[in-house]
């Protein structure tokens, strides 16, 4: 595994998503994953991640342990180098810190480009029809092998220089050399076994580092030859035609180069479909590898190629020619060749019913709900769907999905929140009325015997009494307030539900007309009863509810004094029946709302009420395990005033 996640720093932003031309990224959890079979190791993800989550493989431990063998060990370098260490004057430093770190041998790479070209000058010139693709960049090579297999055969069959350079030092050197790879590449890492290890040019600077070794700690020291020539050039765009020879020109070239991840496929797929025939092809999976992954961060890349190209012409200007001819000469007659095999990692289309499905769960239905605005890491709706399909990518990474079911869960919550609110208070104000319920039949029992003793003889004193008696006056008074002190304790008993609830079944219409029809209602009220009823039979005790909605019509009456409407609203469902006994009266004021059930509680005048009336009608609604709610306004400046109470009673009995 070359690439990898940290998992605690992916902040699943999908940049790695969107950069990875090999689709070998997958989202698990909103987490990204690399997909090691698809990957092709071009590190482009570890460039543009910025929370550090993507990173490669370190191979300093094993290049170490090389060094420690003592034996020979050469260090092959990229000639990518000058844009690396740009702040170094002299390139000999570079190489005096690589020999302090115990490296026999310091070569440059450039000379492997030098061979690589040639080879790649003489197959285009004797190409004869056929169209080949450069295969310097193993990045480019996984991913022809893997994504467009077809195209295999098409791969210039010669190995990369730094191969080539690894070839050529083992032919000087003995083949028990150990040969060391420094470069900007990731995907070298991997790339070829003659090669004993890879490290990128971070990596040198860190085993530099570690050292402790500086520039004023060591001898300047030229490469070791045999030296490059124009293959200083290599890695920069079009590096591979210049150090070649090969005509480039835009009229009578037929050399098509392309590099970085969009203009590479590109490239590659228009070169599939015969839409550049008689071309051939020099890819580049980075911009140039003075931009790959193993380079430092924060270089520009056209500084970077002046570099690269101010390094090759002094180069060039004191270079030997003939011994660099001698030495070409020398090493042209290796075996340069290489055989590429395909391994197709190409995955079937899901079927479109399947895509289809996943754009609806989104709510992608039209063409105008694919908005393809990249967000998700894919370049379209259609692609990220069939990423889902694949099992690559998740729901959630849509952008504009996620804020829309964000918006919507955030109004069921707040909707959730105010159910619970009045949840809430509905539960503060049950569990105060019960609390004042036992207390209210507590003292209902208590009154009830000395109440009973009055009663008893009151009566008995004014059945005795003769009709001019003084005191009968008295007695009739005396009688009177104790019936009435007996309709008190009785609600009481109501309220704190602690009579019998005789069930049957009776027509809730038929019981509203009867209680209209046993309140006398001013002229100037106007009383409608809207019956909505699919069933109107329900068990309840007839009495009881008679007792209810009388208590309601005499309230709204006395919260209409000008005149108004009294609605009687009769539902129902398979379960309940539900009375909405609704005025255009005065209303309730917001701040006595909370108290409107509790017994002795009223809004009228002194001697208009004992306020039990709806202490009453609490009780015997819950004595049917029911409910009674209300909705009241009684600012003219909100809307029309006036209350609603709504009673819900279950149609059967538990």
């Amino acid at each position: 595994m070359l690439v990898y996640t940290i998992k605690e720093l992916c902040r699943t932003c999908y940049t790695c998503v969107r950069e990875c031309p090999a689709r070998a990224i997958r989202i698990v959890g909103g987490q990204a994953e690399v997909i090691t079979e698809r990957c092709i190791a071009c590190g482009n993800c570890t460039k543009v991640c910025s929370q550090g989550a993507k990173v490669f493989t370190n191979t300093i431990d094993h290049v170490s342990k090389l060094l420690e063998k003592q034996g020979k060990v050469a260090a092959i370098v990229a000639p990518s180098f000058p844009a690396e260490f740009f702040d170094f004057d002299d390139h000999r430093l570079i190489v005096g810190m690589i020999r302090a770190l115990g490296f026999s041998h310091v070569a440059e790479v450039s000379f492997g480009a030098d061979l690589v070209a040639h080879r790649y000058r003489d197959m285009i010139n004797s190409a004869e029809g056929k169209n080949y693709i450069s295969s310097d960049c193993p990045a480019i090579v996984s991913f022809i092998r893997f994504y467009h297999p077809d195209l295999t055969d098409n791969l210039m069959p010669v190995v990369s220089p730094m191969v080539a350079m690894s070839r050529v030092m083992r032919k000087k050197y003995g083949e028990d050399i150990s040969v060391v790879f420094i470069g900007p590449c990731v995907a070298k890492k991997s790339e070829n076994p003659e090669v004993d290890a890879a490290i990128t040019f971070l990596e040198l600077r860190e085993m530099i580092d570690a050292a402790g070794i500086t520039p004023g700690s060591v001898t300047p020291s030229e490469f070791d030859p045999p030296l490059g020539g124009r293959g200083a050039i290599f890695p920069v765009t079009r590096g591979l035609l210049q150090t070649a020879g090969v005509n480039d020109d835009a009229i009578s070239g037929n050399i098509i180069a392309a590099e970085g991840r969009i203009d590479f496929q590109e490239a590659i797929k228009e070169f599939e479909e015969g839409m550049i025939g008689g071309q051939h092809l020099e890819l580049l999976c980075c911009e140039g590898c003075i931009m790959g992954p193993g380079m430092s961060k924060g270089g520009k890349q056209y500084n970077r190629r002046a570099l690269v190209s101010s390094y090759a012409q002094q180069k060039m200007d004191g270079l030997d020619m003939n011994d660099w001819k001698k030495n070409l000469e020398t090493y042209d007659r290796l075996d340069l060749s290489v055989r590429f095999r395909p391994e197709d990692m190409r995955r079937h289309l899901p079927e479109e019913e399947e895509v289809n499905r996943v754009l609806a769960s989104m709510g992608k239905v039209t063409a105008k709900d694919h908005l393809d605005c990249g967000a998700c890491g894919y370049e379209t709706c259609l692609e990220h769907a069939t990423a889902i399909v694949k099992g690559l990518a998740e729901e959630e990474m849509c952008l504009p999905y996620t804020i829309e079911k964000l918006h919507r869960s955030v109004k069921d919550l707040a909707l959730s929140n105010a159910k619970l609110t009045t949840m809430q208070n509905a539960l503060k104000q049950s569990e105060k009325l019960a609390h004042m319920g036992q207390l209210s039949a507590g003292i209902a029992h208590e009154l009830n015997n000395p109440l009973g003793v009055v009663i008893m003889y009151s009566n008995i004193l004014l059945d005795e009494c003769t009709p001019d008696n003084p005191v009968r006056e008295d007695l009739v008074l005396i009688a009177e307030q104790a019936a009435r002190c007996k309709k008190i304790v009785a609600g009481l008993l109501n309220f704190a539900r602690k009579n019998q609830v005789n069930h049957q079944y009776i027509d809730i219409r038929k019981l509203t007309e009867s209680s209209v029809a046993g309140v006398v209602f001013p002229e100037n009220i106007n009383t409608v009863i809207v019956d909505r009823t699919t069933n109107p039979d329900a068990s309840i005790d007839a009495e009881q509810m008679t007792q209810v909605l009388t208590n309601l019509f005499r309230n709204a009456i006395d919260a209409m004094p000008d005149g108004g409407t009294l609605e009687i609203c009769l539902e129902d469902t398979v379960s309940d029946v539900i009375f909405n006994v609704t005025d255009s009266g005065t209303g309730i004021r917001e701040e006595d709302k909370p108290k409107i059930f509790e017994p002795f509680f009223t809004t009228k005048g002194i001697g208009k009420g004992t306020g039990l009336g709806l202490a009453t009608t609490y009780g015997i609604v819950k004595m049917h395990k029911g409910q009674i709610t209300v909705e009241t306004n009684a600012d003219p400046g909100k809307g029309t005033t006036g209350t609603k109470f709504r009673i819900i009673l279950p149609r059967r009995p538990e």
